[in-house]
């Protein structure tokens, strides 16, 4: 069984399943380095507008491959250079969705547990269903729940007195919780997960997509912007691009004429 599936459900939208079921989904080092080898490749891809990610069977991710990190402890299998270098991997999946041009939706469709939640919180829209729950766990088995970006991203979700707590007990977050405190943009029921994540792409691929990929670029940079002056620093330069664009031409044109715009990427 390939552990990673790869498909694109409509044109423009390319979906990335985790597919290791019998494990929930857990991160074997295979799984991770194909998952940051498709990113890689996708964010090369214009023809690329959207990236879904989604778990198969009734989990999204539960994390690091837990017999295999055992393995790994036993003396003169795994040095502490090369731990060093796949804590660098694990932590660069979320890094790799933040930095790519294309939208990042995560269907989470169950548990989204330590690395597995990096994902989730990684992407830049959430939609989940009453079975997901998110799941520092870390910090629940001797390790630090700053891990693989949890403690950059969870706090720019929820809110930085919310995220202390949770990191510092290792509590998990229900659909509920996730719902309400912004974890998730919407809670969909399972058997709706799929459509409502391909929904929410039609709705970003009907703009232009150099627009679309400069927003989620500003949008990162000015949440980490220490101030206005930065920010519209980041801003301004962009829409003096986007004004001799194609697309922004065919918006004019469109709106004049009252008929919906017919975006080319140029």
């Amino acid at each position: 069984m390939d552990h990673l599936l790869i498909d694109r459900p409509i044109e423009g939208v390319v979906r990335l399943t985790l597919n290791r079921p019998d494990t929930l989904n857990s991160l074997s080092r295979e799984l991770v380095k194909d998952f940051s080898d498709a990113l890689d490749d996708l964010a090369d891809d214009a023809s690329c507008r959207v990236v879904i990610v989604t778990g198969s069977g009734r989990a999204f991710c539960s994390g690091q491959d837990m017999r295999a990190a055992a393995h790994r402890q036993t003396p003169g299998v795994s040095s502490s250079v090369e731990k060093m270098g796949w804590q660098s991997r694990f932590a660069g999946m979320s890094q790799r969705m933040r930095r790519m041009p294309q939208p990042v939706i995560c269907a989470v469709n169950g548990v989204a547990a330590g690395a597995g939640m990096a994902i989730a919180v990684g992407a830049d829209i959430r939609i989940g269903t009453p079975q997901t729950r998110f799941l520092v766990a870390s910090v629940r088995i001797g390790l630090s729940a700053g891990e693989s970006g949890i403690s950059y991203f969870l706090p720019r979700w929820i809110g930085a007195a919310r995220a202390f707590e949770i990191m510092l007990t290792g509590r998990p977050i229900d659909a509920e919780e996730a719902l309400r405190t912004g974890l998730i943009l919407r809670m969909v029921e399972a058997e709706a997960l799929a459509e409502a994540a391909l929904d929410q792409a039609r709705a970003i691929m009907a703009n232009s997509p150099f627009a679309v990929a400069q927003t989620k670029r500003i949008m990162w940079r000015n949440l980490d912007a220490s101030s206005l002056d930065l920010a519209l620093d980041i801003e301004n330069p962009t829409q003096i691009v986007a004004n001799t664009t194609a697309d922004y031409k065919e918006a004019l044109t469109a709106f004049n004429e009252k008929r919906a715009p017919r975006f080319t990427g140029e």
